[in-house]
């Protein structure tokens, strides 16, 4: 019987390839540099392909074969690691290490929160965040980087389980000074043919921009940007009018600038906020006690739209 690859092998071959030399390796892992070597060697062996090219001036790289042997190397890694927190759950509390994934414009009004408020309910779980766009968060996802993640129900991919915790609507957020920004509500096609500044942030662009086609309008976008604060402070100065979901308590920009907010007349989709994760991943009792932490919160107050959450219970 051939003899099995060790988790240990995988290990190095992860370790050496994410850092590049045999040093950094042995640094991330606590080995020497031999150690490291030597159990890539015997990987290759096992394998029976050179998995790593090792240069002395430019360190490591993966071959071909190398390159398609990393992502299932890290998810044999994953499993074992997945297994092991499973079986130590069992008639335990919580514990561990969390990453959750959140949405770059959720994370001002949710992380604070959740790093403040989830360690009374939880205090064995350390609890990380990683922001980033819905398609990077499903891509961590599926990479095994994060658990769970907070996000819209937009472009939601095969394969990713959708959870509803709320829903929140648009809003049209208008300079201080301008002519509709003394009105408690806005149609659509009064903002025909003004300049918009665009949040860009998938899956934002898409569905602002669908908002206002069904309404008949081609958005006249003059600047665009990632940054929900560069928005608000474009407005404010007068750039144009801008389309957004998150609400802050304080209705001015950075720069002290004051901007309106202002409902939308027409009948808009709301759209749900929810916690996305890997369909068919095992569900571990700390994304399980995360996941009804963040119901509970909901439950008790709105986490977005008009303000930051709220206190949850502790204990």
């Amino acid at each position: 019987m051939s003899e099995r690859i060790s988790l240990r092998q995988l290990d190095y071959f992860v370790a050496a390839a994410e850092a590049g030399t045999l040093t950094g390796a042995a640094e991330l892992l606590y080995v020497s540099p031999s150690a490291v070597s030597a159990g890539i060697g015997e990987l290759e062996h096992r394998v029976g392909v050179q998995l790593l090219l090792r240069a002395r001036a430019k360190g490591l790289t993966l071959t071909a074969a190398g390159r398609l042997f990393l992502p299932q190397a890290k998810a044999l890694l994953a499993s074992s690691e997945q297994l092991r927190a499973s079986v130590q759950e069992v008639g335990r509390r919580p514990t561990g290490h969390l990453v959750t994934g959140c949405f770059t414009t959720l994370a001002p009004f949710l992380v604070p929160w959740l790093l403040a408020e989830f360690p009374f309910a939880h205090p064995g779980v350390t609890l990380d965040f990683v922001e980033g766009s819905a398609t990077t968060l499903q891509r961590l996802l599926r990479d095994g980087r994060c658990e769970v993640a907070l996000l819209y129900g937009v472009d939601v991919d095969d394969g990713i389980t959708f959870d509803r915790l709320h829903s929140v609507e648009p809003h049209v957020l208008l300079p201080q000074h301008h002519p509709l920004a003394d009105q408690d509500s806005v149609r659509l096609s009064d903002l025909a043919g003004l300049d918009m500044v665009m949040l860009d942030v998938p899956p934002s662009r898409r569905y602002f921009s669908d908002l206002l086609t069904r309404a008949g309008i081609a958005p006249v976008v003059r600047h665009s940007t990632s940054s929900f604060e560069v928005v608000r402070g474009l407005v404010a100065r007068g750039a144009g009018y801008s389309l957004l979901i998150q609400r802050p308590a304080l209705n001015v920009s950075y720069e002290g600038r004051a901007v309106q907010v202002c409902r939308i007349a027409d009948e808009v989709p709301p759209l749900d906020v929810g916690l996305a994760r890997l369909e068919g991943a095992h569900v571990t009792q700390r994304a399980a006690a995360f996941a009804s932490f963040c119901r509970a919160g909901v439950s008790r107050a709105p986490w977005a739209g008009a303000a930051a959450p709220h206190e949850a219970p502790r204990g």
